[in-house]
């Protein structure tokens, strides 16, 4: 009998510190689930002027979606028959911490198009997935109501943004498709940064571009840097697979999370955009 009273002893002991794992486990997996956009968007609501953020010229437009939010949005017209940038950033910050993308590109000659999401930068409503794709759709409408046709339209996205970028490929005319840090699907981003839990399982907002990507007939350029910790290079490789020709991958070697903005990356992204554009063709190539 003390044997056999020893050996419930330790089960029960053993039984605790497991029943206390499961339930944390379970609690975690809880929160994980009602906050999980908290830990997608990461939006700097502020409404900042364009002048005030460093960048002049620019017309601060008020955009109206179909499901009545309000979007800040910053445009540059395009300058000689360049093509327009529709762009479309990341899951935080806002469009002033973009300024030097966006001071590239009209140096260049192009212009641009960017759309605070919701929840952005003087943007009403809250970012979801359906919300973001709404406010793409809201972007292209006015980049085709400005006298744009799709033969003049760059689709351009950086991180989050490329999710949205891809949708609109799938969809819309466009001349090309510029992909700074994609990624296969967020689904796969929160399984490299959240291995123990089952995300597949609790995701809402899941940007599958690697669905989407199949449906894209237009030139591709996916720019990767080889030490990205945020997305991981595996899987815009992974992305880039899926992709029809034409297609371009840029590796960007010890580049971190967004390589555009940098000094040896921007001239050779400019370099494929006129190519597929035909800017090099109409112009030449005078540039330094």
């Amino acid at each position: 009998m003390a044997a056999g009273l020893k050996g419930q002893i330790v089960m029960t002991v053993l039984r605790w510190p497991l029943a206390c794992f499961v339930a944390i486990y379970i609690l975690m997996i809880a929160g994980l689930t009602v906050l999980q956009r908290r830990l997608q968007y990461f939006p700097d609501r502020r409404l900042v002027d364009p002048a005030q953020a460093g960048m002049s010229g620019v017309e601060d437009l008020r955009l109206t979606t179909d499901d009545g939010e309000t979007l800040v949005a910053w445009y540059v017209p395009a300058k000689d028959g360049h093509p327009l940038m529709l762009y479309f950033h990341g899951n935080g910050g806002a469009l002033a911490d973009r300024v030097p993308r966006f001071s590239a590109l009209t140096a260049s000659g192009y212009g641009f198009l960017a759309t605070s999401y919701r929840g952005y930068g003087g943007s009403t409503g809250s970012p979801t997935q359906k919300g973001l794709m709404a406010d793409g759709e809201t972007a292209y409408r006015e980049a085709r109501a400005r006298g744009y046709d799709g033969g003049r339209i760059v689709l351009m996205g950086e991180s989050l943004g490329t999710g949205v970028a891809i949708a609109l490929a799938a969809t819309h005319e466009a001349a090309a498709l510029v992909l700074d840090s994609p990624f296969s699907s967020a689904v796969e981003v929160a399984a490299a940064h959240y291995p123990i839990f089952p995300v597949n399982w609790l995701m809402f907002d899941r940007f599958r571009s690697d669905l989407a990507i199949c449906d894209v007939h237009i030139p591709i350029l996916v720019l990767h840097g080889d030490e990205d910790d945020v997305i991981p290079i595996s899987l815009a490789r992974r992305l880039f697979e899926l992709a029809n020709e034409p297609k371009t991958f840029m590796l960007v070697s010890g580049g971190k999370h967004l390589v555009l903005g940098l000094a040896e990356v921007f001239p050779r992204v400019r370099e494929w955009i006129d190519e597929k554009t035909g800017v090099a063709h109409r112009y030449g190539d005078a540039r330094e």
